[in-house]
């Protein structure tokens, strides 16, 4: 049986982004993987380039990866100010290891780090996970609408 490792990134994820870093810090191509593992379990996430995504972990607060054996199989990140605000992206799990429970562990990774913890009001965006979320005090907000900009 392979082992299951959890990694709670430094912020920026130096080592995932440079180095390609996965468990017990060896050489994994990580990065690739990590787009591999968007591509093909994220509608909203495909075709991130390997610079966009070196961007946008260089500038998350926090950034939870979840490996079997040598092979990204979960990742979740967040945007915090540290106390009013903060928000979940990107929570994905491969499809081949949905229902064994590492959904929770990414979101209860991100929610507990010491960056968001004692955030006052976390956000999410969801297309259809909303039961899932439930579980963690994430509520349905209808007196709010969303507004986007998107270029």
């Amino acid at each position: 049986m392979k082992a299951i490792s959890l990694i709670n990134h430094s912020k920026g994820a130096v080592g995932l982004r440079f180095f390609g870093l996965g468990p017990n810090l060896k050489p994994t191509n990580g990065l690739n993987k990590l787009q591999k593992l968007l591509d093909r379990n994220a509608f909203w996430a495909q075709s991130r380039t390997i610079n966009d995504l070196k961007k946008c972990l260089a500038n998350s607060d926090v950034i939870v990866s979840l490996w079997v054996g040598n092979e990204i199989v979960g990742f979740g990140r967040a945007l915090t100010d540290g106390i009013y605000r903060g928000v979940l992206w990107d929570i994905v799990i491969d499809q081949n290891h949905q229902g064994k429970g590492f959904g929770t562990l990414i979101v209860k990774n991100l929610l507990s780090s010491k960056n968001i913890k004692n955030t006052k009001k976390i956000y999410l965006m969801t297309t259809n996970k909303k039961l899932f979320y439930s579980q963690f005090d994430l509520k349905e907000v209808t007196s709010q609408d969303l507004l986007i900009r998107e270029i």
